[in-house]
């Protein structure tokens, strides 16, 4: 009985609807919220305060909710003219790639739920993985392959689809435009985006997840230890995935496919759920950003110093790349687990919440503006980037 409830929970459908209807979808509706709310905070605004269920008001959290009634309630208009097969199609475009791409996040550690209530031997795990006490493993991965970051590339350029075809089914001139600005703005920060990933392709040596956050930057220090993060041995690149990322979800300042003042948006014509859909779409990207970052820089689900067995101070890493020896804080199982889960979960929502800042901090680009960012600065950085990492990592490391 243990082994089936075991195989239906590490079943890839089961972690992914826990990912999403835990984590992505509660997080990505909180968001609306929490933009609205942290816009009125930095213009001296009171923000949502007037949805309330009875007494019940929550500081405006409850306008998400009537937000999403709202939309699914509204009348759900279809211009006569338009092809309703794509105009239909364009919304799941936008919306399903996001969610597919979770797949390849690593959002939890490795749980072993015959050793929840003890401590984990690290030595005893390195050396002898396939032990009975680790057999019934749930790992908190669905897809797990060597070119896993190609993947995420692959599947979010499908969403550029859903921008071009939901202008031009519209049969609207301006909403053709829009989507046609919005896919060469996607597409022009892909470019940037992948490059400034091959930086850490080169100091890791692997483009699957999983792998960097387990392993870190180096075999010298413990994937535990921040200094092991690729924050710091991949600064450049941190900061122009970053970048290009905030533009390929069309986030402000880079929201010109939807700049009511410079162009009428892609999804003119589109109202109610189908509306909502590119709307979530949005924020679902946000949190998608923040964990590809979260594990990619900040270590994933890696707490500081906490290694499987417990937190751990000072110490070395043994031939088997396992820590030993230092001053350790041992603790069980579901502990340890119950953190890493915690750490994820509180570095997405700093790095969303951080894009929300950055969203009502600074002015929107011009067209010209917005090219020349990323093909005339982002672009030869990411190059110069990925140079200068193959030569430090030559001249230092050997390899």
């Amino acid at each position: 009985m243990k082994e089936i409830v075991v195989a239906i929970l590490d079943f890839p459908a089961t972690k992914w609807l826990f990912l999403v209807l835990v984590l992505v979808m509660p997080l990505a509706s909180l968001l609306t919220w929490a933009e609205r709310r942290q816009s009125a905070m930095m213009q001296d605004r009171l923000g949502p305060n007037r949805a309330n269920i009875g007494p019940i008001r929550l500081m405006g959290i409850l306008h998400f909710v009537a937000d999403a009634v709202k939309m699914i309630f509204k009348e759900d208009f279809i211009p006569a003219s338009v092809h309703r097969g794509l105009f239909a199609l364009a919304p799941v475009l936008a919306l399903a790639p996001v969610l597919i791409a979770f797949a390849i996040i690593p959002f939890g550690p490795t749980i072993y739920p015959d050793l929840l209530t003890s401590t984990i031997d690290p030595i005893q795990l390195a050396t002898n993985p396939g032990a009975p006490e680790f057999a019934n493993a749930i790992r908190m991965q669905m897809f797990s392959i060597d070119f896993g970051l190609i993947f995420y590339f692959a599947v979010l350029t499908l969403a550029n689809y859903g921008g071009t075809i939901a202008g031009w089914a519209s049969y609207n001139k301006w909403a053709l435009l829009g989507g046609l600005r919005s896919s060469s703005q996607m597409m022009s920060y892909e470019v940037a985006m992948g490059l400034a990933l091959m930086g850490a392709f080169l100091v890791t040596g692997s483009l699957e997840p999983g792998h960097i956050v387990a392993h870190g930057a180096t075999a010298s220090m413990s994937p535990a230890n921040p200094a092991n993060w690729l924050w710091l041995w991949q600064p450049v690149g941190f900061v122009l995935f970053f970048t290009a990322a905030i533009a390929e979800t069309k986030r402000a300042p880079f929201d010109i496919p939807e700049g009511e003042p410079e162009i009428i948006g892609y999804f003119v014509e589109y109202s109610g759920i189908r509306w909502g859909m590119f709307f979530l779409a949005e924020f679902i990207e946000i949190v998608f950003i923040s964990a590809v970052i979260a594990t990619v820089f900040f270590g994933g689900y890696q707490v500081p110093f906490l290694d499987v067995d417990g937190f751990r101070v000072g110490g070395y890493i043994d031939p088997n790349g396992v820590s030993t020896s230092g001053w350790v804080l041992h603790l069980p199982h579901w502990v340890v687990s119950s953190l890493q889960f915690a750490a994820f979960g509180a570095k997405v929502v700093l790095l969303a919440m951080f894009q929300l800042l950055v969203r009502w901090t600074l002015p929107r680009f011009r067209a010209d503006q917005l090219m020349n960012l990323g093909w005339k600065l982002l672009l030869p950085l990411s190059l110069a980037n990925i140079m200068v990492t193959a030569l430090i990592k030559l001249i230092f490391m050997g390899s």
